[in-house]
């Protein structure tokens, strides 16, 4: 059967969930408060960058499945499920602002209240939390609606970024946390049925075990990037190379072949914040995670030691010199610049007097916002190269893996070349004549 659905939150979690289900048949109320961003979706203007997502919305939107509004009233008084899916930002102290969670779940107890709905509410939790914030939810509805008819559960987004509508149309699992399996099961079995035709599976959890799946998913991916990373500057000393022991890594089945790349450090807007928010509960709970505070130093020192290599080619004098930076999102295939690598690196180039011409295929805009005039930004990858001392490759975008070199070569003042995600050999470098600097592999 088809459901009405609301989705609170139309980022990269809400807007691709909501238009996949949409895409099932269903009818889904996309809520936010930004009156501008809604305006654009229903003219077609999708705000971030996401393959397949474009045509998605506007296929589902023109067939009126897919509703824009304001309104949350409308959406609490139409659906029986309504997945938050709203920003946990981090605070200063690491751990996760749920504010924005926490209103909109008042809120939306608020409307129940005033419009006295009796029937049946689900209330999603979609959002990236910290364990014990379906409790804090439930307990918020209840004092303000006593002895209520709505469940409370928690069903983590498992997206990457690049690849999120492929990912919610075919996930490798879904999980649900609740505490009423009798009743939500076959409602969620319904609702996600056909998205694991494949026979991938779908599994109920009690509430805290399902917030806990997410953050510990992600901690532990970013404990293989961090790992590598950690081992790639052994393997300069000793003159080993991080590629040969990754793929001898990766063919062991018990490893696994993915996040083993070696780099300039993870980002982006689940990784970093999600480490330390559960270092952060780790630490509340008086049970310290050392390994996840390895991971977090490692990857901070990461970057770190690749703005060395840069200072130390040119014996620490920067002043004056030009950089092109090819790459600004923080992973390939996205528009997302938080938390970038790219980003760390051009506010060191700029603390220390060079100048930078970037380009990125979908990232220009975002990164305008964050450094404005202060860079240039070029329409053409090798527009930035023009009369540049050296080129910084932060983000491993496929049209940067085989690029012209002689035409690079001839663009560039200096022959030099500092990859940040190891996608030249360095064999091929070395014919081109080019003074080449990657990661954990020898200069």
């Amino acid at each position: 059967m088809s459901y009405n659905i609301g989705i609170v939150g139309t980022g990269y979690v809400g807007l691709v969930t909501g238009t996949c289900f949409a895409s099932t048949g269903n009818t889904v109320f996309c809520i936010d408060n930004d009156k501008e961003k809604v305006e654009k979706l229903k003219n077609g203007i999708i705000p971030i960058y996401e393959p397949g997502l474009d045509y998605l919305v506007n296929k589902n939107y023109s067939e009126n499945r897919l509703k824009f509004s304001t309104d949350l009233e409308e959406a609490v008084t139409n659906c029986l499920m309504i997945f938050l899916c709203l920003p946990t930002p981090p605070n200063e102290d690491g751990s996760a602002d749920l504010h924005h969670l926490l209103g909109v779940a008042k809120d939306i107890a608020e409307i129940i209240k005033k419009k006295k709905i009796s029937d049946k509410r689900i209330l999603i939790n979609k959002s990236t939390v910290p364990v014990g914030t379906a409790e804090k939810v439930l307990s918020l509805l209840n004092e303000i609606i006593p002895n209520n008819n709505i469940d409370v559960l928690s069903n983590p987004e498992f997206l990457r970024e690049g690849f999120a509508v492929e990912d919610a149309l075919k996930p490798e699992r879904v999980v649900i946390g609740t505490t009423n399996p009798e009743e939500i099961e076959p409602i969620m079995r319904s609702l996600y049925e056909p998205f694991l035709r494949s026979g991938n599976p779908i599994y109920f959890f009690d509430i805290k075990s399902a917030e806990l799946t997410k953050y510990a998913s992600n901690a532990f991916l970013a404990t293989k990037i961090s790992f590598m990373n950690d081992l790639s500057a052994y393997c300069e000393k000793v003159e080993a190379d991080i590629e040969s022991v990754r793929i001898g890594m990766g063919s062991d089945s018990r490893i696994g072949k993915r996040f083993l790349f070696a780099g300039i450090g993870y980002g982006g807007s689940c990784f970093p914040k999600d480490v330390r928010a559960l270092i952060h509960s780790a630490d509340a709970a008086n049970t310290p995670l050392d390994i996840l505070k390895a991971v977090y130093s490692v990857n901070s020192k990461q970057i770190q030691l690749f703005n060395q290599k840069i200072s130390q080619h040119f014996n620490g004098n920067l002043k004056n010199k030009k950089f092109a930076i090819w790459g600004l999102s923080f992973k390939p295939n996205t528009d997302d610049t938080r938390e970038s690598p790219a980003f760390t690196i051009i506010e060191f180039l700029l603390e220390k007097g060079a100048s930078v011409s970037a380009y990125d295929p979908e990232a220009m805009e975002n990164t305008k916002k964050k450094f404005g005039n202060r860079i240039e930004y070029t329409a053409d990858m090798y527009d930035a190269l023009e009369n540049a001392d050296a080129l910084i490759v932060p983000t491993e975008w496929g049209v940067f893996r085989r690029p012209d070199f002689t035409k690079v070569k001839e663009l560039l003042k200096t022959h030099i070349i500092f990859d940040g995600r190891n996608i030249y050999s360095p064999e091929e470098m070395k014919e081109y004549g080019f003074n080449y600097y990657s990661i954990g592999r020898k200069s």
